[in-house]
């Protein structure tokens, strides 16, 4: 089998700025130990998220000159609208200015006191905005997804008796609708089988409760399951996403990943009268419904990119870089999701540096020492990002610790892969110096962003 290449040529090129490890040193102790506040200028490879840091095409940037910035009825609206409905069959298509903003909509409708939405797994700002309405986010995840060594097609599955049992002891009337995230962020970018996605669906149909799904990485989860689910291997990937549209009763997206953009989003759905309460959010947070806090060139990019990112070599190739990352790793012992996700390397923050208790944030730590080595942006998913207080205010961890590493689609080279190989290797050499952190200044919601740390001593 011949090398697979990527499927493109670069046409305009970016430079990045070199730093030495001492200016790496004052930089990260100036951040207080948090990437997010690391300027981008100072970082050489940057994986803290693969959310809007795409490299657009000729094709999207051609769109962006081609976009009607008209306030009402924008003719780059109708062609958004038109992709998007071809693409999900969903009837109301709602634009916002990312995946947030549309999560901040319908759980401002459809949350409250007293209601639970039920996910494979939250990600960070879909709970917060589901924890902010008054709701209550609950992940209800196969066992298998739970587990970053054991190897399994679809660990993004939701467990689907869980599920049902789930129902049955909150009542369906305070589940308002349900969640499954494709493919799964918080849980090593793993995939949802369509088997699965059905199977919730008919669980949520006897219920009278509606699924939508989380359609960040849509593509990504088409081709996965492509590539291992039977039955699928000969459907195109655009036929493989409409079925998984069509058993959702509507879905969040941010386009800044699978639109390949850098800036917007959407909210789709058939329910007549979520759509007139959406519209009337949306204008009073938004914008007018045919832009909805988009530039009418944001809405031509969108709709580009959701037509080129079905494409089977893109996606091919895709798939196969984060592999490669993923096997470099393996091959040297460092411990990670298996197997790799779609668009992001995950690193067992537990394996790989045991020493340090989660209470210390053994990811955080992680990130920390890649910045260090070799000026690598990461983030860390475990108890900074998702780790609650008790009544006693004792740190309550979820069930892993991950350090993520981010791929953008379409920016990086195959040299630079092997270069972040090469970093993450050297840190494992080195993985029993590493000290653990301390909070010393956090926010209320969503810490990670903002929060501040300090090395134990």
């Amino acid at each position: 089998m011949k090398t697979i290449i990527e499927p493109f040529k670069i046409k305009s090129v970016e430079p990045i700025k070199f730093t030495t490890e001492s200016d790496r040193e004052r930089i990260l102790r100036k951040a207080s130990y948090n990437p997010f506040l690391i300027p981008a200028e100072d970082v050489l490879i940057d994986l803290l998220t693969d959310s809007g840091t795409s490299a657009m095409s000729a094709k999207q940037w051609a769109g962006i000159m081609d976009g009607d910035e008209s306030y009402a009825g924008s003719k780059s609206f109708f062609r958004f609208e038109k992709v998007i409905r071809e693409l999900t069959g969903f009837k109301h298509i709602i634009p916002t200015h990312q995946g947030r903003a549309a999560e901040k909509i319908l759980f401002a409708i459809a949350g409250g006191k007293g209601n639970y939405i039920p996910n494979n797994t939250h990600f960070d700002t879909t709970r917060a905005n589901v924890e902010y309405s008054g709701a209550e986010a609950v992940d209800i995840l196969t066992a298998e997804g739970k587990k970053p060594d054991v190897i399994a097609p679809f660990k993004g599955n939701m467990d689907v008796g869980g599920l049902k049992k789930f129902i049955k002891e909150k009542g369906a009337e305070s589940i308002p609708l349900c969640f499954i995230t494709v493919t799964n962020n918080s849980g090593g970018g793993q995939p949802v089988s369509m088997g699965n996605i059905r199977e919730v669906k008919k669980v949520l149909k006897s219920a009278g409760i509606p699924l939508f799904l989380d359609a960040c990485r849509f593509a990504e989860n088409a081709f996965f399951i492509k590539k291992r689910e039977p039955g699928y291997s000969r459907r195109s990937l655009v036929d493989i996403a409409q079925e998984m549209f069509s058993y959702a009763d509507g879905c969040t997206m941010s386009a800044k990943k699978d639109g390949l953009v850098n800036m917007g989003g959407f909210l789709a759905l058939n329910d007549d009268n979520i759509a007139r309460q959406a519209r009337n959010l949306l204008i009073v947070t938004e914008g007018f419904p045919t832009y909805g806090g988009l530039a009418g060139r944001d809405l031509e990019a969108i709709a580009q990119g959701l037509e080129e990112v079905l494409e089977e070599h893109y996606l091919t190739y895709r798939i196969r870089s984060v592999e490669y990352l993923g096997e470099k790793l393996t091959s040297a012992g460092v411990p990670i999701v298996q197997p790799p996700g779609g668009h992001a390397i995950y690193i067992d923050a537990k394996g790989f540096a045991p020493h340090i208790p989660v209470h210390e944030y053994p990811g955080q730590a992680i990130v920390c020492a890649l910045y260090l080595a070799g000026g690598i942006r990461s983030v860390e998913i475990g108890s900074v990002m998702f780790g609650k207080y008790d009544s006693t205010g004792k740190l309550v961890s979820p069930s892993m610790e991950l350090v993520r590493l981010a791929i953008p689609r379409r920016v990086y080279t195959q040299s630079h892969i092997d270069y972040v190989a090469e970093v993450v290797l050297e840190v494992f050499a080195n993985r029993r110096r590493l000290k653990g952190l301390r909070i010393t200044e956090e926010a209320p919601v969503l810490r990670h962003f903002t929060a501040k740390f300090k090395p134990v001593s």
